[in-house]
């Protein structure tokens, strides 16, 4: 395929960037047409004519994601490449395994979008590497088109209960150690209901309170001191598509009574407004917690338990389903060589031998941060992962995190109020642990608590009583 003179696809409905962008492309001597929501862009992909499409992963009626879902289905020879005002890594990741060519964060860098581009239209239509090629073992779950991948009876009855909640409004619970996949499995959700509006997933523990009820339902201009024009929050965001409420456990009690009342009447008013909004919202939410526990101990509404878990699903650690770890490594190989251009296509028996022997404490999240680490380390020629790349932790067999009074992979208890570290974990190990897990993520809080396992504010707390290292700035959001 040509590259100059391709026909490339816009969908974004930021008319700024997609002047610059369409600028940048017609001088590269393309032709781009752009479609400012999801239905416009799905209609254009009808036409042969389309050789590339970029699309960012919120825009109006059907998101990036459902975008690239649909591209896949319908024209699985055209690349996709997603952009986002507000993604994470996590984000990233998940595009490529869902088969986005490429991924960028706004604001864009025009030169490497150029590139990118350029190199998409040139690998259009090469053939794939046949089932049984290396790094393509024939034996794939059915669903890793939805980013999940895995195998056995734990499987299949998920992906049965999936199928069968997908298509309905019913609320959904989804619970499980930190790093089991949570939030895949969420967007798996919506992905088959068929929604017509965005996935949005927002972090409950990473934000404070006012934060929170801020990005959740949106302020009014003049609300408080800084509030100098209108923002729509994740629920309208989100309207007519499904919303992640992550670590809802972390929601404050007050915080509560407003949600159950968007869940009973579907309306809300945003902070600082009198007016009412009305909103078709498919409510997920995922947590690490034991949410009955805290019924019991009265920090979270009972009535709200139950509106949240009209179906629970319960997600296994990685150390209870040993047949899928072949399976992630895999994937994580073929993805991060990508990204990286890494030419890792396996990897050996004893890379996979001490994967099977290693308890996983931080479940997939741990097991993909090692892959990751070994192929960005690799030489560009090896073909086969190397075991001395992986984390010294995991060739050793002794994880360094999660440390829980000798129950060796658990999550830890959460911290009482007035110790504020674990219960069976005494002082001095708390302080160690705390302290990798803010070392290992560059003093964020939100992202140390996923890894401990525990909320982001008791990683405050105790950052601030022990006098670690925490980065506090807050994470701007589109």
């Amino acid at each position: 395929m040509s590259v100059r003179g391709s026909h490339i696809l816009l969908a974004d409905e930021e008319a700024d960037c997609c002047r610059v962008l369409c600028a940048a492309l017609t001088k590269d001597g393309h032709r781009v047409d752009i479609a400012a929501d999801g239905e416009a862009a799905c209609q254009a992909l009808t036409t042969d004519s389309v050789d590339l499409m970029i699309a960012d992963l919120i825009v109006p009626g059907i998101d990036g994601f459902g975008l690239l879902q649909r591209a896949r289905e319908t024209r699985p020879a055209v690349p996709v490449i997603l952009v986002s005002g507000y993604g994470t890594v996590e984000t990233a990741v998940q595009a490529i395994k869902m088969g986005a060519y490429h991924y960028f964060q706004k604001p864009l860098n025009l030169e490497a979008v150029r590139a990118v581009v350029a190199e998409a239209l040139e690998n259009a239509g090469a053939p794939s590497p046949p089932p049984d090629s290396p790094g393509r073992p024939a034996e794939r779950s059915l669903h890793s088109d939805l980013g999940i991948v895995g195998r056995g009876r734990w499987f299949e009855e998920v992906m049965s209960l999936l199928r069968k909640l997908a298509p309905t409004r019913a609320t959904a619970l989804l619970a499980g150690e930190s790093g089991t996949g949570k939030e895949l499995f969420a967007r798996a959700i919506h992905t088959m209901s068929g929604r017509k509006g965005p996935f949005v997933a927002v972090s409950c523990s990473a934000l404070s309170r006012d934060l929170l009820e801020s990005e959740l339902f949106g302020h009014e201009k003049g609300a408080f001191t800084g509030a100098d024009r209108q923002k729509p929050g994740r629920f309208e965001l989100a309207d007519d598509g499904t919303l992640l409420l992550d670590e809802v456990g972390d929601i404050p009690v007050d915080l509560q009574v407003k949600l159950l009342r968007v869940l009973q009447e579907r309306q809300f008013e945003r902070v600082g407004g009198t007016q009412s909004i009305d909103v078709d919202v498919r409510i997920i939410a995922a947590t690490n917690r034991d949410l009955a526990a805290a019924v019991r101990g009265r920090s979270f509404r009972e009535d709200l338990y139950y509106r949240l878990k009209v179906v629970e699903i319960d997600l296994p650690p990685l150390r209870e389903r040993p047949e899928d770890i072949e399976l992630l490594t895999q994937q994580f190989i073929e993805t991060y060589s990508r990204v990286n251009r890494r030419g890792i296509q396996q990897a050996g028996e004893q890379v996979l031998d001490l994967f099977q022997s290693y308890p996983w404490p931080g479940n997939i999240r741990e097991l993909e941060n090692a892959i990751e680490r070994a192929v960005v380390l690799s030489e560009p020629q090896a073909k086969e992962l190397d075991v001395a790349l992986l984390p010294q932790n995991i060739r050793n067999g002794t994880p360094t995190l999660f440390l829980n009074g000798g129950s060796m992979g658990a999550r830890p208890n959460l911290p009482d109020s007035a110790s504020g570290f674990p219960q069976k974990m005494d002082e001095a190990a708390w302080v160690r642990a705390l302290g990798d897990a803010l070392h290992e993520t560059n003093g964020n809080a939100a992202a140390a608590a996923r890894l401990l396992g525990v909320s982001a504010a008791v990683v405050r707390r105790s950052a601030d009583k022990y006098g670690l290292r925490e980065n506090r700035r807050s994470h701007s959001t589109r």
